[in-house]
């Protein structure tokens, strides 16, 4: 069972050459053309809502979620998923709200956002920041994570192989991301996303159909359940040793909301598909329909990881699998909870289908892989080299730069991802790593779009002073859960941003204050009926699994 047949073998083939034939087919350019920045980096600005929304689950969904959430639901359970489900309601707000705003400074990247709105040297501070985020966590985490499920589906899962998959996706995602652009991300994205869902759902069916010794997928369901319900709670309470990671209710009204927030509403590799939108409408409906898929993601990323922990608990009833425990244990005692997915993929995945899964798991990785490469060329092409370097007026060298720019994050992040070993819970790293710095960023972008006195000075001090303070509350005697203190850095650096604005402003409203009329926030009939849906659904889940 745990073998890779030659019928996966062409299947997985077939999908590779797919993808670099939809990749490079849409890459193409008439004879004597040339790519121009905006074909390059925001395909034109050509996209409709659904490859919209197909590619932002795609940028999103990589071996952080397949590999890393489905660990922490063996770990935590089905509360992991509050990170999906909060996130389809962080998309509504994000499209009603400052998408509106971004598409209408007709920006191509996110600082340039901080330009306009306050001064180049904070901008430059903040496009230096996001390139070494990029490639030293999201693209290094991605391509840890990958090649540790790839090593555990096909090879010995031993680490012995990891550095080929590394090197392996890393070409693959180069392949047809270097010479298409954002164009070619997007529409390959298209396929992956359809391609990670069926294969998603086939290996929770396939997985639950093999937790009882009778088979059956209710019967699996149902087992699961009952003896792990206890991982069936959305909200967690104090006396769970996984409360610091989760606090209760402060995932609905805390810091899960500076997370969410910071990562739909500024973070480039994402909202760089809504900028590349036909129109605003267009993009819109795009997060909503990205909002609809979130609302699934959870049954294929966080159960199959509920389903790996009660095989590996095996109370009464349980399908016995030989060999279980000393699969998931790590040499020094404690448990490898980032294996359960691609341990069930190589334990239950039948020949054929096998290569179908894969596939999709690679698909999750490559897609994220190719949009951050492609948004780390976009900040560095247009926010450091075009202002800083370039010579040519006409812009022609700018998307030369950015292939180039591909290639260089791709080498540092293929050397520094095998240092990523030591992680217990990769998702939870990468939260708590990222949870440093996007309070301060989301505060300077929240006080920038919504209130006029906010001025440079104020910005800069404010997203400077936010670091100690993220580091000072870690290293509080009392210890608290990493969201609150998200929640915190973003109030507090707020509270600065409105002081020194206040006693350093020369005018009532700051000259470079954005104007915001109330017609700015009136979105369509379509999209208001898709987000009373996705709030009704949101509600029915959260009252059930309370």
């Amino acid at each position: 069972m745990g073998s890779f047949g030659t019928l996966d073998i062409i299947i997985f083939v077939a999908y590779a050459l797919l993808i670099l034939g939809v990749g490079l087919w849409v890459s193409r350019t008439k004879k004597g053309e040339t790519k121009s920045a905006e074909d390059y980096f925001l395909a034109g600005k050509s996209l409709p809502f659904w490859a919209i929304g197909a590619s932002l689950i795609a940028a999103n969904i990589s071996a952080e979620q397949f590999i890393g959430m489905s660990g922490s639901g063996f770990a935590i359970g089905l509360a992991i998923a509050t990170y999906e489900w909060m996130a389809a309601l962080t998309l509504i707000v994000v499209a009603k709200y400052f998408l509106p705003i971004f598409i209408k400074q007709g920006l191509f990247t996110i600082p340039q956002f901080i330009e306009k709105r306050f001064n180049t040297n904070l901008k430059t501070i903040l496009a230096i920041f996001w390139l070494a985020l990029f490639i030293f966590v999201n693209l290094t985490s991605v391509l840890f994570l990958g090649s540790k499920a790839l090593d555990t589906i096909l090879g010995s899962g031993d680490g012995s192989m990891m550095m080929y998959y590394i090197i392996g996706l890393a070409l693959f995602a180069a392949a047809y991301s270097i010479w298409g652009g954002l164009s070619a991300v997007a529409w390959t994205d298209v396929i992956q996303v359809v391609l990670l869902v069926v294969g998603g759902f086939i290996t929770t069916l396939i997985a639950l159909h093999h937790v009882t010794p009778d088979g059956g997928i209710l019967n699996g369901l149902n087992h699961v359940i009952d003896t792990a319900g206890d991982k069936f709670h959305m909200i967690i309470k104090r006396d769970n040793p996984e409360f610091m990671n989760l606090p209760g209710i402060g995932v609905l009204i805390g810091g899960m909301w500076v997370a969410n927030l910071y990562y739909w509403g500024f973070n480039q590799y994402i909202i760089q598909r809504a900028l590349a939108a036909k129109s605003l409408p267009e993009a819109q409906k795009g997060l909503a329909f990205a909002a609809f898929l979130k609302l699934l993601l959870p049954i294929f990323i966080v159960i199959p990881g509920i389903i790996a922990y009660v095989l590996f608990m095996q109370p009464e009833g349980t399908s016995m699998i030989e060999g279980i425990k000393g699969d998931f244990m790590k040499p020094d005692g404690s448990i490898n909870y980032d294996i359960s997915y691609p341990w069930l993929i190589k334990s239950f995945i039948p020949i054929g289908l096998k290569g179908l899964v894969v596939a999709a798991l690679t698909a999750a990785i490559v897609s994220s892989l190719a949009s951050m490469l492609n948004s780390t060329a976009t900040i560095f092409t247009m926010d450091i080299y075009k202002p800083y370097f370039s010579k040519r007026k006409d812009g022609s060298d700018l998307v030369t730069v950015g292939r180039i720019t591909v290639i260089v994050a791709l080498v540092i992040a293929v050397v520094v991802a095998p240092a990523l070993n030591s992680m217990p819970q990769m998702f939870q790293y990468i939260q708590e790593y990222t949870g440093v710095v996007s309070p301060g960023i989301l505060a300077v972008f929240v006080m920038g779009l919504f209130w006029k006195k906010a001025n440079t000075k104020g910005a800069i001090i404010g997203v400077i002073s936010s670091i100690p303070v993220a580091l000072a509350l870690k290293l509080l005697p009392v210890e608290m859960p990493f969201l609150d203190q998200m929640l915190y850095t973003c109030f507090i650096t707020m509270v600065v941003i409105w002081m020194v604005s206040l006693t350093t402003a020369k005018y009532d409203e700051d000259p470079k204050a954005i104007s915001l009329e109330k017609e700015t926030f009136i979105t369509g009939k379509g999209f208001n009926i898709a987000a009373y849906v996705i709030l009704l659904i949101l509600g029915l889940i959260y009252t059930i699994f309370w």
